[in-house]
């Protein structure tokens, strides 16, 4: 099946691309996401089968790739929103656009789906090129500089993570073995060699941080969400950050099985303490919405890995953590394009009374914002409070207090400046132009965020016991 679905995945990326026409592109669209749909399905029903020797359904590519199918049907419609009502309807803009968004969702899948760390690096760098492409949507220079700086920083990650797999590859040789599939490093594990371990696992995490959004690379996706296409700036914020997460989590289960295991705990408490830093002391600078939405994802991922690396219930909190904010940040992407139709602008300073304007669009941003900040009935909150309590059992006290400062912090500025945007009058502005928007634009954001209550909140057994079998061969 992985065979079938590469094949008409690329086939029908090719047609988008090639195709000029309006209606065979939106069928060329629907049979994707058909696609998409079956290929998950049948992926759930064969977890953990090698498939073409290279690619394995396990319970958190399973997981993973549920949420990126969730998430990219509504990115594909939003698109295409997006494009109608910014009148960028040109053959040829539509063509590579969304021939780009159906190759990073399927490349995006396909990594999660790699058994082996070499097939992992190389859908990683295609995610790389199709999101460069959709970054340099608008052609005009600020587009450009941030996809120089997108393709910049992510071809440095991409090399690290290359030089991480070559120090793997000889830590592997004093166990014996030459074959780099993660089932069989982590069978060799305790027979590695240490010294090119360590090195591997540096390199390795340093390159994923570029997709995941975390310190010292988390610069690449910043400007790439601020300059692409709001539903593609979803897609970026959401299931390629679990990209990178994933990588991560492949190689970090390896290390959990040998004397490096503190030690790469500390490695990763540095980094994702680091990353909530920074987003706190950006959130209260920045006054353009999507950076702002950016800078959010960084502290989520940063929470996530705080869990990760104290471990526990931290292990499953993190996971949890994760999908639940791919649906609640989606929305808020989604969402950003009604603003935007309205207001004509990014800048908070631009914006406000948006209840007036559009009712349910501004009842998304305010169940979003909640919800993003992890405040009840949110099902972050449930892995947050998760995430704080895997810290106090492994008596990282001083670091969780740090940790809840900056995120008080975090919830000031944010609140700030969404209801500025959601309540204060705004300064200037022609109320007689005040596009209309149809509220049933807003029905997917309303899906998805309810989904992250019922995930969080009352989470089916299916779902909890995959989670418990992602995380199983982690101590």
């Amino acid at each position: 099946m992985i065979i079938i679905y590469l094949i008409a995945a690329i086939a029908l990326s090719l047609g988008l691309f090639l195709n000029r026409s309006t209606l065979v592109n939106n069928l060329l669209l629907l049979v994707f996401v058909v696609l998409q749909a079956g290929f998950t399905i049948y992926e759930c029903f064969n977890l953990n089968t090698i498939q073409f020797g290279f690619f394995k359904p396990d319970a958190i590519a399973v997981l993973l790739l549920i949420t990126l199918s969730i998430v990219s049907i509504p990115a594909i419609f939003h698109s295409h929103i997006y494009l109608v009502t910014h009148r960028e309807t040109k053959p040829r803009v539509r063509a590579i656009y969304f021939s780009a968004m159906v190759l990073l969702i399927t490349s995006i899948g396909m990594a999660y789906l790699a058994n082996h760390i070499a097939v992992t690096w190389i859908f990683v760098e295609i995610t790389t090129l199709c999101a460069s492409a959709l970054i340099y949507h608008h052609r005009n220079e600020r587009s450009l500089e941030g996809t120089w700086k997108y393709v910049f920083i992510c071809a440095i990650s991409v090399s690290f993570i290359f030089i991480g797999i070559l120090f793997l590859s000889m830590a592997m040789q004093q166990a014996g073995s030459t074959d780099l599939s993660f089932a069989n490093l982590l069978v060799k594990a305790p027979m590695l060699n240490m010294f090119w371990l360590r090195l591997s696992f540096l390199f390795i995490f340093t390159g994923f941080t570029a997709k995941l959004g975390l310190v010292p690379m988390y610069t690449a996706g910043i400007d790439a969400k601020d300059k692409a296409p709001a539903p593609a700036a979803a897609l970026f914020s959401t299931v390629l950050m679990n990209m990178g997460f994933l990588g991560i989590f492949r190689v970090y289960v390896v290390i959990s099985h040998t004397p490096l295991h503190s030690w790469a705990n500390n490695v990763i408490l540095i980094a994702a303490f680091l990353s909530v830093f920074v987003a706190a002391v950006y959130m209260m600078k920045v006054k353009n919405i999507k950076r702002m939405f950016a800078y959010s994802s960084i502290e989520q991922m940063g929470i996530a890995m705080l869990g990760f690396a104290a471990g526990g219930i931290g292990y499953y909190a993190a996971i949890l953590h994760i999908i639940l904010h791919s649906f609640v940040k989606s929305s808020l992407f989604f969402q950003f394009n009604q603003v935007y139709r309205i207001y004509q602008s990014k800048s908070i300073y631009d914006t406000g009374n948006y209840f007036k304007y559009n009712v349910t669009g501004a009842m998304v941003l305010l169940f979003g914002f909640l919800f993003i900040t992890a405040m009840p009935p949110s099902g972050m909150f449930v892995s947050e409070f998760m995430v704080f309590r895997s810290m106090f059992v492994a008596h990282h006290i001083l670091l969780l207090v740090a940790v809840l400062i900056l995120l008080t912090v975090i919830i000031w500025a944010f609140g700030k400046s969404m209801f500025k945007l959601l309540f204060a009058p705004p300064v200037g502005f022609d109320e007689s132009s005040v596009v209309k928007i149809n509220p049933l634009l807003s029905l997917s954001q309303f899906a998805l965020l309810g989904l992250s209550v019922y995930l969080g909140l009352n989470p089916p057994a299916q779902f909890v016991a995959l989670i418990k079998e992602a995380i199983i061969n982690l101590p």
